[in-house]
């Protein structure tokens, strides 16, 4: 059993994909775009906010017209964050069965504390998470281990003794280069034609019950 369990946020923890869904359909909807659907968006939604405005609008960062649909996603998405969004099923019991251990959690994420902070409020997760690691805590965002190292620092716990739980090969990466054992799971955004195995995880979890299993919860 490890000392310290920390999990990625989106695609890991939370179930994100139905607000990005609604918000990027809605400004598709009002520019006379074709929706997309919903897996095509889920999938993106690992990549962050960048990903899904340009899988529904072209462009990149750094084109002026791509910044400015950019910026109008991300004002309205913060005041959507939590009308779809939730845990994803059965993952209330892995963070009960944690708590009942005495086993600090934490969050290591890439997506910004503007919506890192009121999201995890919405959900009630607010006064049960430990360490909340986002960009603006860390000079280096993951794969980089920093973040990971400094949510480990929080709790006193030796890096060799937490696992880290995420559903990207960059989470994996970061937990890898942090000294950490990983959790791959399989329920959460992977892109259509990507095979986790590459991510070369220490352990893979289709659900949340086999989640439980493996953090021997």
């Amino acid at each position: 059993m490890a000392d310290a369990v920390f999990f990625d946020l989106d695609g890991t923890l939370v179930d994100t994909a139905p607000d990005f869904h609604t918000v990027l359909n809605t400004m598709l909807a009002e520019a006379g775009k074709p929706a997309l659907g919903y897996e095509k968006i889920r999938a993106q939604v690992s990549n962050g906010a960048r990903a899904v405005v340009h899988a529904g609008f072209g462009g990149n960062p750094g084109e002026a017209a791509f910044d400015a649909v950019l910026n109008e996603f991300l004002n309205r998405y913060v005041d959507h964050l939590t009308v779809g969004s939730q845990l994803f099923a059965g993952m209330d019991k892995v963070l009960d069965k944690l708590e009942a251990s005495h086993i600090p959690w934490g969050i290591v994420t890439n997506k910004p504390e503007r919506f890192t902070t009121p999201l995890l409020a919405g959900l009630k997760l607010a006064d049960r998470v430990g360490p909340v690691i986002c960009p603006d805590n860390v000079a280096k965002r993951k794969p980089h281990p920093e973040g990971l190292l400094k949510a480990a620092a929080m709790v006193g716990v030796e890096p060799q003794r937490c696992i880290y739980v995420g559903d990207h090969d960059r989470d994996i990466a970061a937990g890898r280069n942090a000294g950490m054992k990983t959790i791959g799971v399989l329920f959460g955004y992977i892109g259509e034609g990507e095979d986790p195995q590459t991510w070369r995880a220490d352990m893979y979890a289709a659900d949340t019950a086999e989640l439980a299993q493996l953090l021997n919860l």
